[in-house]
């Protein structure tokens, strides 16, 4: 069937060439007789009745045959008198007899007789193969117009089993079933109204019939040679131990919740030895979003292993303490530093002040530290506060170890990042190695960022309608007051242009479905973190039902063990972050939030290269997921995997780009390959 239009052009070229072309052997003098010759043959009939001038009466004469009736290609009468004459002509011969002119006629009424049928037989090839095209192309037309009706019909039954049956939330496998090809039974919950149903569907058939198939070989593997090449060397130290600074104080109060406020104690050690000034130990703000101001740092491990980059103290002097810092115009707001500020700008505008009141308290300290320029001894010092000096405090270190053992099912085999994590804790957990000898359970974690924080600020819409919208503005007012007075006196890309320029939060059916695309199988064990998802249970529906083995730290921590937390989001969130860490691979949904950038910055940093991280490429997933009513299954692995394993590749950090997200850099790591 490919070479079909190539058949039928052949034969209209040969279609022409039948009438127009000299045969073989012949020369080109010859084609006026040719064409005579074809003139005969068209009217052959009405030659054999007024070609003839032999009298009526001579037709029964001996010397003539029998008049026989008139052939397709002219009367046999005609072609008998030509043969009685043949003396006249000498130049021609008929099988070594003389031959006349009229029979020179004869013998191009054959070849033209040929030749007519070979066009009349190929015209009759070329209908019959326009005919099969045409069913063929009918068949599949029908073929797939039967398959869109059977899917209607099915999304059609599965929407009237959703609205009898009210399959609630257990935590793993609902009551509602379907049966899969003889398969195992897939629990099937109702899909978010309006969110992938239909992919969600293919996905369960996909998981079900996926199970004895085996996974992709690097689903769990990140690029070990070119990875493991770079190895953790911020600890390094090539300056002289810094000496008691008198210049004055630096007081920092972050803001955010625990990832920003990481983010602020490293920028504050950078200021502290860039202003050549004394740090006070960082404090963290009062949040109307985080409520915590509690400690999640072991203080005095940090003041010891920064000591000797710059001098740090745990409370202001006795003659400062006492002192009105806004009257003397020592407080500093993040209102008065433009976000990721150069160094020169607090030699200009900072350091008079620290000179002339040896004070200067930053309310609210957040990302106002540029990456780049900065020389190479103050990144790298940045780079040592954030994956050296900051340890969780012992309560967060033991929850987070008896976390890990319950991930992994086992309690004698810590993985490589444990010990960064949780601390001496990590002894516990090999107290029984020697007992075991199973292997340790792998598992994914995946960090949903997608509470209603990150959905009000994104100001993309995610399938709930007017309600939807009518919330997220009312939340935008009380907790980003300047983006919804932005919004009202301001021009923004609509929330299409956004979701199409990948600057939206992939939502848990968006993120489900990259997991299953990507050959993770239906018993995977998945730990989510940020697990006050915006629309609440409802909205995990998706990842519960393909991925039954789901948990969080609520499920896997007793309330009895928790308790110590409840009232610290701060501490929760560490939590979450040891879980993340220490996995055997981790999924973030948003490449822009500080918590997925953090783990997935710590995870180079001490992984070795075994640690890989899936970062979407939001943009190309917008693409895809744009013809979910549409695509097929296979089509769409394809494309979705070739998305995420490009953000595999191992890059040095970019310019001007987080050192603790990309520390792969000489200021952090130190290249050995």
């Amino acid at each position: 069937m490919d070479d079909l239009p190539i058949s039928v052009m052949g034969s209209n070229f040969k279609l022409n060439g039948v009438i127009d072309d000299p045969l073989p052997g012949e020369e080109d003098s010859d084609s006026t007789e040719t064409r005579i010759g074809i003139s005969h043959v068209r009217s052959g009939s009405f030659h054999s009745r007024s070609g003839s001038t032999t009298p009526r009466n001579r037709q029964t004469s001996p010397t003539h045959s029998p008049r026989l009736a008139p052939s397709r290609f002219g009367s046999f009468d005609q072609f008998s008198g030509d043969v009685q004459h043949a003396s006249s002509f000498s130049g021609l011969k008929l099988f070594g007899f003389p031959l006349n002119h009229s029979s020179q006629k004869f013998k191009i009424d054959k070849r033209a007789k040929k030749r007519a049928g070979t066009v009349w037989y190929q015209r009759k090839r070329i209908k019959g193969i326009l005919f099969l095209i045409l069913l063929v192309g009918l068949f599949f037309f029908v073929n797939w117009v039967m398959l869109l009706r059977l899917q209607e019909q099915n999304d059609r039954i599965q929407e009237h089993d959703d609205n009898t049956v009210n399959p609630g939330f257990s935590g793993n496998v609902s009551s509602s079933r379907i049966s899969v090809q003889g398969k195992r039974k897939i629990s099937r919950n109702k899909w978010p109204k309006g969110n992938y149903g239909r992919l969600l569907a293919l996905a369960a058939h996909a998981l079900a019939e996926g199970e004895n198939k085996p996974e992709p070989k690097d689903l769990w593997q990140e690029p070990v040679v070119a990875s493991s090449a770079w190895k953790p060397c911020a600890d390094q130290r090539n300056w002289e131990p810094s000496v008691e600074r008198n210049i004055g104080y630096i007081m920092v109060t972050a803001n955010g919740g625990m990832n920003q406020q990481r983010v602020a104690v490293c920028n504050a050690v950078v200021l502290a030895r860039l202003l050549n000034s004394t740090l006070v130990v960082p404090r963290f703000m009062y949040s109307s979003v985080w409520k915590d101001v509690s400690d999640i740092y072991q203080e005095d491990h940090f003041i010891n292993y920064m000591t000797p980059d710059i001098h740090i103290v745990k409370e202001l002097p006795d003659n400062l303490r006492s002192l009105d810092l806004e009257a003397i115009g020592s407080v500093v707001t993040d209102a008065d530093i433009i976000k990721e500020a150069m160094p020169r700008f607090y030699l200009k505008n900072i350091l008079p002040i620290l000179i002339k009141n040896k004070v200067v308290h930053f309310l609210g300290f957040g990302n106002r530290l540029a990456f780049d320029p900065l020389s190479f001894e103050l990144q790298r010092l940045r780079c040592r506060c954030n994956f050296h000096a900051l340890r969780f405090v012992p309560k967060i270190q033991r929850t987070g170890a008896l976390l890990l053992q319950r991930l992994r099912q086992k309690e004698g085999y810590p993985g490589p990042l444990d010990k960064h994590l949780v601390g001496s804790f990590i002894e516990s957990t090999m107290k029984e190695r020697k007992a075991r000898s199973t292997k340790a359970s792998r598992y994914l974690s995946v960090h949903l960022r997608f509470e209603i924080d990150m959905v009000a600020h994104s100001l993309c819409e995610f399938g709930g309608g007017k309600e939807e919208r009518e919330e997220l503005e009312a939340y935008r007012a009380v907790h980003f007051p300047a983006l919804s007075l932005l919004q009202k006196t301001t021009k923004l890309p609509s929330p299409a242009e956004l979701r199409s320029e990948g600057l939206c939060p992939l939502t848990p059916e968006e993120a489900v479905l990259m997991l299953a695309a990507l050959g993770f199988k239906r018993k995977t064990k998945i730990f989510v973190a940020g697990s006050q998802i915006y629309g609440g249970n409802t909205r995990l529906t998706a990842l519960t039902s393909l991925y039954p083995n789901l948990v969080t730290k609520e499920k896997l921590l007793s309330t009895t063990e928790l308790e110590p937390f409840k009232n610290f989001s701060s501490q929760l969130a560490a939590l979450d972050f040891i879980g993340c860490t220490a996995a055997d691979a981790f999924a973030m949904t948003d490449s822009g939030s500080q918590l997925s950038s953090l783990v997935s910055g710590y995870r180079i940093y001490y992984g070795g290269g075994r640690m890989p991280t899936i970062r979407p490429n939001k943009r190309r997933l917008a693409s895809i997921f744009s013809r979910n009513n549409t695509i097929e299954w296979r089509i769409f692995e394809i494309r979705v995997r070739k998305a995420v394993r490009q953000t595999k590749h191992i890059l040095t950090r970019p310019r001007g780009r987080s050192v603790y997200r990309y520390p792969r850099c000489k200021e952090c790591m130190c290249w050995t390959g």
